[in-house]
């Protein structure tokens, strides 16, 4: 097929690798354009943009898609069909309009479960047991259209965003080249009105860990959070990243912090074992690294 391709994150690379391997012309890939990034704040390409130009690809970045000439580029492409994946900009009902089988998205979860911008995080931090990927076909609303394909996977105990996000990016890879193969013969399901849940943006305000909540909901948080933006508290005026967690049976108060056989921190109800963390200005490591250099408070607030 001649495929449009619109991505930008590391979600995307490995389902634009998988339609290239798979013969299909991708005639343009559409990403967000290079942002300020590292210390420099020197102008960074996605990584769609990176690995569609060591593929030889052409790539294009406009700021938006609703200018005349913008639309007139899009459609002189000529698509069979767009595949769209954690793109970044709404796409103007004349894009979805322009290739001759339209535009599909993959999306990262059961739909109608978790609409929106942080599906995977939301999974988690919710106690989900199962997740996936849909294979949807775009319309104007917002994760709102008919579903060709959907994949389940369970979710792992105590699986971080940062694992999830990696096993459904390949999941995706594999979905859309089997929905493109079947498609003729793939029937739309319209999705139900009920069990809409949405995923929306993580907002840096949830990533405090407020240690009187239970040791299942701050588990799910600090899993849920990593590794972006991460779950965090302070320390002795330094902010700590928690990365990695899981429920102890351990009966600690709020915020008791023990360093007996690892790095234990009370709740409300008993405590959570915290196998990776990150302090200030430094690489995230296992709690048996950093406590080697570092002596932790007896409490976190």
């Amino acid at each position: 097929m001649r495929i449009v391709f619109m991505g930008t994150p590391d979600f995307s690379v490995p389902i634009l690798d998988a339609l290239v391997d798979a013969g299909n012309d991708v005639c343009a890939v559409y990403s967000q354009p290079p942002r300020p990034a590292g210390r420099g704040k020197k102008d960074r390409p996605s990584p769609v943009q990176s690995r569609a130009e060591a593929l030889g690809l052409t790539v294009r970045h406009p700021v938006s898609l609703k200018s005349d000439e913008a639309l007139a580029d899009f459609a002189a492409l000529n698509a069979d069909i767009a595949v769209v994946v954690a793109y970044g900009l709404i796409l103007p009902q004349t894009i979805l309009d322009a290739p001759t089988k339209g535009c599909l998205n993959i999306h990262a979860s059961l739909l109608p479960r978790w609409r929106g911008a942080a599906p995977i995080h939301r999974a988690i931090m919710a106690g989900d047991a199962n997740t996936g990927v849909c294979i949807m076909q775009m319309e104007a609303g917002l994760d709102t259209g008919p579903v060709l394909l959907r994949r389940e996977i369970g979710i792992e105990e105590n699986e971080t965003t940062g694992a999830l996000h990696d096993r459904l990016s390949v999941l995706g890879a594999t979905a859309i080249i089997d929905a493109l193969d079947a498609l003729p013969n793939l029937t739309p399901q319209i999705q139900s009105e009920e069990g809409v849940t949405y995923a929306a943006k993580i907002d840096k305000a949830e990533a405090r860990v407020d240690w009187t909540q239970t040791s299942e909901q701050i588990t799910r948080q600090i899993n849920g959070l990593s590794p972006f933006p991460g779950a965090w508290s302070e320390a002795n005026g330094e902010r700590i990243k928690f990365l990695h967690a899981s429920q102890s049976a351990q009966r600690l108060t709020s915020g008791e912090v023990s360093t007996t056989d690892g790095l234990y921190i009370g709740t409300s109800d008993s405590a959570v074992q915290i196998y990776t963390l990150q302090r200030a200005g430094k690489k995230a490591a296992s709690a048996s690294e950093v406590l080697q250099g570092w002596t932790p408070p007896t409490h976190l607030s």
